[in-house]
């Protein structure tokens, strides 16, 4: 376990050392990784034993790894690992993951995180997560696009979101894209507001 441990944050290291942060834009919310962070939370999804536990060193890294690797996405992590909906995130995809910083969890109604982290409401939990996860290719130029077009985004959770350009931000459902990465298996746009379904 100590080699999947290490593997991990070598690799988020080295990821992170070789593109800066790497992105589309250039404003930068996620720089800050945590060696503690990753252990943990890697330790919990190597203990989940699926799909997302395999460590394979010489492929990119995918969306559920790069979330792993920031301390910013720690919320995002515990959300994950507690709703057992790693694999999801690991998958060949393409997926596009809208990821709420741990600053957009903080923003939700005083109770309501603590509430939803609860065992007896897991299933709401995992609804709010698939509806940051769009089972399709949405890089930044095609975003802008489907903007363009007024086409919505059609998200795991069944719901459809509107995305809107303003200058040359990108809005999904009125949350602005903070950032964007590339991952092995699609996309992850840094978001600071949870996408909460109607």
């Amino acid at each position: 376990m100590k080699k999947v441990k290490l593997s991990v944050i070598l690799f988020a290291t080295l990821f992170f050392a070789s593109c800066g942060g790497g992105g589309e834009t250039s404003e930068n919310h996620t720089d800050n990784t945590s060696e503690e962070v990753v252990a943990e939370k890697t330790e919990e999804v190597v203990k989940h034993h699926g799909q997302a536990s395999v460590v394979d060193e010489s492929s990119d890294m995918n969306a559920l790894q790069l979330a792993l690797s920031n301390e910013a996405f720690s919320t995002l992590c515990t959300a994950v690992v507690e709703c057992h909906i790693e694999d999801a995130l690991v998958n060949a995809g393409p997926l596009t993951v809208f990821a709420p910083l741990n600053s957009a969890f903080d923003k939700l109604p005083e109770g309501t995180l603590e509430s939803l982290l609860e065992p007896e409401v897991k299933t709401d939990l995992s609804m709010i997560l698939k509806h940051h996860v769009a089972p399709a290719n949405y890089p930044i130029k095609q975003l802008k696009k489907e903007a363009r077009k007024e086409r919505k985004l059609y998200m795991a959770s069944g719901a459809y979101l509107d995305v809107t350009r303003e200058g040359d931000d990108i809005f999904v459902n009125g949350v602005k894209i903070l950032e964007s990465h590339k991952v092995s298996n699609g996309w992850v746009h840094v978001i600071d507001d949870v996408i909460l379904p109607k």
